[in-house]
């Protein structure tokens, strides 16, 4: 590809990180209870005009999988050294974070379940899932529920991901479009269809049809001429699934390529590198994700220990200084913590390759 970086697609990343604060303030509403708490979300700040974002920001989710695929394929297929310095660079860029959010998460639920007998929205903080989270395969099958950093299951099944796309690549290298068009279309019918273990069904099948999308470019299939009918007719297709019976899935397939599309077009138009912006900002995407629940819980555990009332969260105000700290979260973690923690790591895989060499 003539691009080395996709910005629009690093801007599309920051848009879907926030999209989940939106779709996770709604915790704010749940009260101390032993398990699930419906919560009308139409008393959310702002419910008029951004009901949407409440509603479905869980779907950016799915979105991530997909730009995560396109962005390995275009990183992997062309590397010929790829399977070697695969998973160090998975591991230091992954589980620093990871860890740190998982240890405080232990720590805030316990204070949570000191003042209330019970925990904090994800319930199955037991040890048997504090150690299945380390490795991050807490979501693999044998979970009970999400657990601690809530968010990082989508983590845990796209490292399933990572594994199916580092044992196929170098066939995926060969024929990228033949092999990953067929299998992401496969794991996402079963999906669809309900099969066993769906989440990650899921996730590999989002993740092959952006491997996917990626060779079809390659291949000078989708260009900005195509990919913007491409993408509108697939936004349309989204909304009249989204209105039909159970199409909540098929609409959130849709959905993501059409955004995924659109994305890629900008990029591919961007001849003048006016986006180059978005890199930046995309690079703060992983540590908003993880950084939310955390800053989520300590102020919940502050308003309790203070105010004694959530109603404090209806406020547009709270609202807002929310999703600005979970943002300058991600960026202050991302310059000050990930960077630093991913030289760490390699330079330790450094260190350990010299002594086997």
């Amino acid at each position: 590809m003539p691009k080395r970086h996709f910005h629009a697609l690093d801007l599309s990343r920051l848009f879907a990180a926030v999209m989940v604060l939106f779709w996770h303030n709604q915790h704010f509403f749940v009260p101390p209870v032993e398990r699930h708490f419906n919560v009308n979300r139409k008393i959310e700040p702002w419910y008029d005009a951004l009901g949407w974002f409440y509603d479905h920001g869980h779907v950016a989710v799915q979105y991530f999988w997909a730009v995560s695929g396109f962005v390995f394929a275009h990183v992997y297929l062309a590397d010929a050294s790829a399977k070697s310095r695969f998973w160090p660079a998975r591991i230091a860029r992954l589980w620093p974070l990871h860890l740190l959010t998982l240890g405080l998460m232990a720590l805030l639920q316990a204070a949570y379940v000191a003042q209330h007998g019970t925990e904090f929205v994800y319930h199955t903080n037991d040890l048997k899932h504090f150690l299945l989270s380390i490795p991050l395969m807490q979501y693999w099958g044998w979970q009970e529920d999400q657990s601690f950093n809530g968010p990082s299951w989508s983590l845990s099944t796209e490292i399933l991901a990572y594994l199916v796309f580092w044992l196929v690549l170098p066939w995926l290298r060969r024929a990228p479009l033949l092999l990953a068009l067929p299998l992401g279309t496969l794991l996402l019918g079963l999906m669809l269809d309900e099969a066993p273990n769906k989440d990650v069904l899921a996730c590999i099948g989002y993740f092959f049809l952006g491997c996917a999308t990626y060779a079809a470019a390659l291949k000078g299939w989708l260009r900005p001429a195509s990919l913007l009918p491409l993408g509108m007719a697939l936004v349309a297709i989204a909304f009249a699934l989204k209105a039909s019976y159970r199409g909540g899935d098929a609409a959130t397939v849709a959905g993501t390529f059409a955004v995924l599309f659109l994305a890629l077009a900008a990029d591919l138009s961007d001849e003048r590198g006016w986006l180059r912006f978005g890199q930046k900002l995309g690079d703060a995407s992983y540590g908003i994700y993880l950084w939310h629940i955390p800053i989520q819980l300590a102020l919940v555990l502050l308003i309790d220990a203070t105010l004694g009332s959530r109603d404090i969260a209806r406020e547009p105000l709270f609202m807002l200084a929310y999703v600005a700290m979970a943002i300058a979260a991600g960026f202050v973690s991302h310059a000050r913590f990930e960077r630093p923690a991913q030289r760490a790591v390699f330079a330790l895989w450094g260190r350990w390759k010299d002594r086997r060499a």
